[in-house]
């Protein structure tokens, strides 16, 4: 009832109550963000959500355009200047995802949506994090974040999924502004961890590869 129902519907009331409330702020960042670092002043990803569906995660740009003398991109510690990185360690830089919540993309509370070149390496298992919609925060980022390996993050995303209650809901996000007020670690930053996903499910297929070679 409450995963299903409930959930929801607080999604909604919170969403659109964040967005009338936080407007102002909403007008400031996305007047610096255009002066600071360029248009468009929102960056756009597409991440797959409940039961795999793909679509477009908003958030506030934090870095340039900037590019070398063949027009690639330049790393990305080039092009994230300080302005971008006060938006990410303070979280301002996710606010748009109160959009994407609205609109029933994610959620408030829930797996944070990785990337779609990840799908194709989950295991049956791991799979199952996407029975629920994304989340702006979610057990896994109040658990360790970014010092999280891919194995614990997902054993926190199946722990969630199992165990989804309004209770859970309301520790997850005490826990999130608790973190954000201290900024001791980012939503943004969540994406993300040791190694990109992909390449750790190769490296790990490789190894037992290599494993299995030593034992024949």
């Amino acid at each position: 009832m409450y995963k299903n129902h409930i959930k929801r519907i607080l999604d909604i009331l919170l969403s659109l109550c964040g967005i009338l409330i936080l407007s102002p702020v909403y007008l400031i960042l996305w007047i610096l963000v255009r002066s600071k670092l360029g248009r468009p002043a929102l960056f756009t990803q597409e991440r797959p959500g409940r039961k795999e569906k793909i679509f477009k995660l908003y958030k506030f740009r934090s870095m340039t355009d900037a590019r070398d003398e063949k027009g690639q991109p330049l790393p990305d510690e080039v092009r994230l200047t300080r302005f971008g990185k006060i938006l990410r360690s303070t979280s301002l830089d996710e606010l748009p995802e109160l959009f994407n919540i609205l609109k029933g993309d994610m959620s408030l509370i829930g797996p944070r949506p990785l990337l779609v070149r990840y799908l194709p390496y989950y295991t049956k298992e791991e799979r199952r994090r996407h029975d629920v919609r994304p989340g702006l925060t979610g057990l896994a980022q109040v658990n360790g974040r970014n010092a999280l390996g891919w194995e614990d993050r997902f054993a926190f995303d199946l722990e969630y999924v199992d165990n989804c209650s309004f209770f859970m809901d309301l520790k997850v996000l005490g826990m999130t502004v608790g973190k954000v007020l201290k900024r001791s670690g980012t939503l943004s930053g969540a994406d993300q961890t040791v190694a990109d996903f992909d390449e750790y499910r190769k490296a790990q297929g490789q190894a037992q590869g290599e494993a299995a070679g030593e034992e024949v």
